[in-house]
């Protein structure tokens, strides 16, 4: 089996990658602009392609010699505040750079996609809670609009040239390697700022909620989805607990032994309430489930960073 890895060189993307190759799936290959990606990340029996899905001709080039059978596609704009502030932007990466990805490799005998969709920013503000995939979808952000129209796009290519696909809609996942800018590096941010020595900044009150999955627990998810026989729709993939930011300092603070109390500031503009999703599909359709408890999975995340800090030291 050929495959290819988008955004294989960052936080998900590696993880992914070293579970494939770990398992023998077959000959793996990453694309990556390294823009947020690491090289250093990159399993050593992976191929590494530097490329920026934007550039048509580039990405056509590499899916070429690649031809891969199945795309996990994890490659993304993914700072919703970004996105808020460059549409643009975010469209030609999240939308037509997903485009120029497909359009190449459904030349060249792609079978599946995997795709990395949100399951906060396609829902927005919920009725439900947690809510299932039948909830509707009101983006409130341009990150939202294009995850949800990636998925549209994917239906049009199964229903077009009969190219199979899974919709993995996120949770906020945290874990080991996660980048500690952008919204959902907010673990990753909280783990620096207590290892400098410097105080968290919590936006807002602090009872806004999230749905924390584990980045270990989220790649068994998409090794499933590709294994599946599923195809055409889209499952949830997070814990269906809510945790609100001021337990979720609490507690990584508690591990880290750290006194400081948080301080807040005002809350940003738009930001959704209350997040959290019902992974009971994904269960039924991969036998998925989430397995690491919140606070098991931020005591690894912080003994990651610790320990990252302490080589950077030597």
């Amino acid at each position: 089996m050929r495959i290819m890895v988008t955004g294989g060189a960052g936080f998900i993307g590696s993880h992914t990658v070293d579970a494939l190759v770990a398992s023998g799936a077959g000959e793996v290959s990453v694309l990556d602009d390294l823009s947020t990606g690491k090289r250093s990340q990159v399993n050593a029996k992976a191929t590494l392609y530097q490329t920026d899905l934007r550039d048509a001709a580039a990405v056509g080039s590499v899916v070429e010699r690649a031809r891969p059978e199945i795309i996990f596609h994890l490659a993304a704009q993914m700072d919703v505040r970004r996105s808020v502030a460059d549409p643009a932007f975010d469209a030609q990466v999240n939308l037509v750079g997903f485009l120029n990805l497909i359009e190449s490799a459904r030349r060249h005998g792609l079978k599946r996609v995997v795709f990395a969709s949100t399951g906060g920013a396609i829902y927005g503000e919920q009725d439900e809670f947690p809510c299932s995939e039948e909830h509707p979808r009101r983006p409130v952000s341009p990150y939202g609009v294009a995850k949800l129209a990636t998925e549209a796009y994917l239906f049009f290519y199964k229903a077009e040239y009969g190219i199979d696909y899974l919709a993995l809609r996120f949770g906020n996942v945290y874990g080991p390697r996660q980048d500690p800018h952008g919204e959902a590096g907010v673990v990753a941010i909280f783990c620096g700022r207590i290892l400098d020595g410097k105080p968290v900044t919590i936006y807002g009150d602090g009872t806004q909620t999230r749905d924390y999955v584990y980045v270990g627990d989220v790649v068994r998810a998409v090794v499933a989805a590709a294994k599946s026989s599923a195809s055409g729709i889209a499952l949830n993939i997070g814990t269906g607990i809510e945790t609100n930011v001021n337990d979720l300092y609490s507690t990584l603070a508690g591990i880290a032994d750290f006194p400081t109390r948080a301080e807040h500031a005002a809350g940003r503009p738009g930001e959704q309430k209350r997040s959290v999703i019902s992974p009971a599909r994904a269960a039924r359709e991969l036998g998925w489930r989430p397995e690491k408890k919140l606070a098991d999975g931020l005591e690894e995340t912080f003994k990651y960073f610790k320990q990252q800090r302490a080589l950077k030291l030597k």
